[in-house]
């Protein structure tokens, strides 16, 4: 087992090409062949009509367990069609052991509409620490990475989030509020205020990826699933950004978060969604 974040930090310098290819296979053996082409049979719902599963998720997810595993012994999976399969599994995020975070499809519903608005996700922790991410939009052929101090890249090219132009209204990704409580609802309605944009959010992955290009200036969102926001929290970082919870904290994988949180493009814009997260209250 791997036992000290250095050797992992060697693990990712010689094995991120192998994890990079790794997501591309599972996506071109297990969701690219389903794309527009889902059976009735291969679809089904979850919580409800809204929450929906396929079989492209359950079987991508399968892959990378197999070969993420393979790849960094000792090593455990968080996976979100395994979650739904046996909740207890999800503690593991807060083990000693190195743990992957996937969300083979982020964005179900774009899939099952033929919408090339999906991704796959993968993130590498340790102790609640992100330590390495691979945000992949296969309908898109890109590639997002982003390594724990060495920065977040599109399709190699150095991501930086940048800050938002002055005097513009803030464009911020938001929770539907068919999923917010109505606490959250009120802490939402917040950011419906002169010199904000508020607009529902699409797959939580392609949002976050949108903050560290620096075409979308935050999110806001309400719930904590660590494999909708690992990957992407780490590459907002890398880029340059900033999240924080609703009372100022950064956002925590292990849960426990104040919410809604935002990520956003830079620091003065983390505190500004997070101060109207809170005077919405």
């Amino acid at each position: 087992m791997i036992e000290y974040n250095e050797t992992i930090e060697e693990f990712l310098a010689q094995h991120s090409a192998d994890v990079e290819e790794a997501v591309r296979k599972a996506a071109a053996a297990e969701i690219m062949p389903r794309f527009r082409q889902l059976a009735e049979h291969e679809i089904d719902q979850k919580s409800g009509p809204h929450d929906l599963v396929t079989d492209a998720d359950r079987l991508a997810e399968r892959y990378l367990t197999g070969a993420l595993s393979s790849l960094l012994p000792g090593s455990v999976v968080v996976g979100e069609e395994a979650v739904h399969a046996d909740p207890a599994s999800y503690e593991a995020i807060r083990g000693d052991a190195p743990v992957w975070i996937i969300d083979p499809v982020d964005g179900t519903r774009q899939f099952v509409n033929g919408d090339t608005g999906f991704c796959t996700l993968v993130a590498l922790a340790r102790h609640g620490v992100l330590l390495a991410s691979w945000t992949y939009a296969p309908a898109r052929d890109q590639l997002a990475t982003a390594v724990r101090g060495q920065g977040a890249h599109l399709d190699g090219v150095r991501l930086r989030s940048g800050a938002p132009e002055p005097g513009r209204d803030l464009e911020i990704a938001t929770s539907h509020p068919d999923y917010t409580t109505d606490d959250q609802k009120r802490a939402l309605l917040g950011l419906w205020t002169d010199g904000v944009a508020p607009r529902s959010c699409g797959s939580a992955g392609l949002e976050y990826l949108a903050v560290a290009r620096g075409e979308l200036d935050a999110i806001a969102f309400s719930w904590e699933a660590a494999w909708d926001h690992a990957a992407g929290i780490l590459l907002v970082e890398e880029a340059g950004g900033a999240h924080l919870t609703r009372t100022g904290e950064q956002f925590r994988i292990t849960g426990g978060n104040a919410l809604p949180f935002t990520a956003a493009r830079d620091a003065a814009t983390a505190r500004r969604v997070a101060g109207l997260l809170a005077g919405g209250v």
